[in-house]
């Protein structure tokens, strides 16, 4: 979830945050600007450590606990999302290189398996406003937190269908989406998990595009 707060003092504030964590920018008296993520859930975090498994102990990616010991893993997840925050808002006042960028995400993208054989993705039409709100999506700032999962893509696309078996169509729909945005370096798999976070290039060419499609060119250059 996001909220942007303009009415209080000293300053305005953005706010992102998933369950109870939550990632924040504000600033004081319009001079100091602040990044600051809040974890209050930590076993939605993972981190390495031994844990008992059939008896045996084995190091394993285990949900991280409260406590001292696992201070400087707080650390490190708070640290890297707010250098992802950052990165993020790094590429927004210059969208000119993205643009450069557009023709290779609309054009099809050829793989091949270890089969041998080949497979086509189809590039995307930033004009489709069905694209752009895919691209919005992903670049939501609650996902700067520990990533995405397909069903949270899927229900900001349709939201929460009644029937089962639609959500498992439209699941699949989103796992070729997400795919097609892989391929083109704009997402990566977080290792261990079944999320996804978007990449540096990613934030430049979809975050331009968005601005483009909702805001228009004049306003985005």
């Amino acid at each position: 979830m996001n909220r942007l707060t303009k009415g209080r003092h000293p300053g305005a504030r953005v706010k992102h945050w998933v369950k109870e964590n939550w990632l924040k920018m504000y600033d004081k008296f319009g001079l100091i600007l602040r990044v600051e993520t809040v974890i209050n859930q930590p076993r939605e975090f993972r981190v390495r450590r031994r844990c008992e498994r059939h008896g045996q102990s084995q190091l394993l990616w285990c949900p991280m606990n409260k406590g001292v010991a696992n201070l400087p893993s707080y650390q490190r997840v708070a640290r890297a999302a707010n250098e992802r925050y950052l990165e993020a808002l790094s590429v927004v006042d210059d969208p000119a290189p993205a643009y450069q960028q557009m023709s290779h995400l609309t054009k099809s993208k050829v793989t091949k398996s270890k089969q041998g054989k080949k497979r086509t993705y189809a590039g995307f039409n930033p004009a489709r406003a069905d694209h752009a709100q895919l691209f919005r999506a992903v670049l939501s700032g609650d996902h700067l937190l520990r990533g995405f999962h397909n069903a949270q893509i899927r229900q900001a696309l349709w939201g929460q269908h009644p029937s089962a078996d639609q959500r498992r169509r439209q699941a699949r729909k989103v796992t070729r989406l997400l795919k097609r945005l892989h391929l083109r370096g704009l997402l990566a798999k977080i290792p261990h998990t079944r999320r996804w976070r978007v990449t540096a290039r990613g934030q430049q060419v979809l975050g331009a595009l968005v601005q483009l499609h909702y805001h228009g060119l004049a306003t985005a250059i």
